[in-house]
């Protein structure tokens, strides 16, 4: 080995080492023709809050953020999920074993948060923590422009009413269990996932593989 390629390898190791490489999650594309009939999957529609403690496969877990709130028009730049006057106001945390991370629909990719496991503070209640995933729906009020201040809790819980049925449904094709949940520390929560005082957690949903 000569000198340039030991410093190239150094300096590779001392990037990894520092989180400075690979820290975003790169989804595969979602397989948009996948799954049950539309009348099925709403017949299969439940709550489930048992979950194996089996990782979710990256082709599921790219199926179900597609679902929740995924770009479905590429040239509008519209979501699968409606949103009042297309705000487009809710964005979706995912808590995964290796970190938290945030979901950006319009490159369909996971950016790193926080690393290590934060399963059990996106919840109250004992199955949180064994979920392989917990989604977190956060709104933005900033994008609420125009809204009455009145009408924004209004507007906040119907847009993502719209997106966790999404994932609901999805899951109900995929034969995985999930459930929405309201019982979360909302202010721990604010100060764990880094948000700023125009942001605010309104329910999380978790989703894993029937046990």
């Amino acid at each position: 080995m000569n000198q340039l390629t030991l410093l190239i390898f150094i300096m590779m190791a001392s990037f990894f080492s520092q989180g400075v490489i690979a820290q975003n999650i790169k989804l595969p594309e979602p397989d948009k023709k996948g799954g049950m009939p539309l009348m099925q999957a709403l017949n299969e529609r439940s709550s489930h809050r048992e979950f194996s403690s089996e990782e979710l496969s990256m082709e599921h877990l790219s199926g179900l953020l597609w679902a929740a709130c995924g770009i479905n028009r590429a040239d509008l730049g519209k979501r699968t999920a409606p949103s009042a006057r297309n705000w487009q106001d809710i964005q979706v945390y995912a808590f995964l074993n290796s970190g938290i991370y945030l979901y950006h629909e319009k490159t369909h990719e996971l950016e790193l948060i926080l690393k290590g496991n934060h399963q059990a503070a996106s919840g109250k209640q004992d199955f949180v923590s064994t979920a392989p995933v917990n989604l977190v729906y956060v709104v933005d009020f900033t994008k609420m422009e125009g809204a009455d201040e009145s009408h924004r809790d209004f507007y906040k819980g119907i847009n993502t009413g719209f997106m966790s049925q999404n994932v609901y449904l999805y899951c109900a094709s995929q034969q995985i269990n999930t459930v929405v949940r309201a019982l979360v520390d909302r202010d721990a929560l604010h100060e764990l996932m880094k948000l700023n005082p125009d942001q605010q957690v309104v329910v999380a949903q978790s989703v894993g593989y029937r046990p």
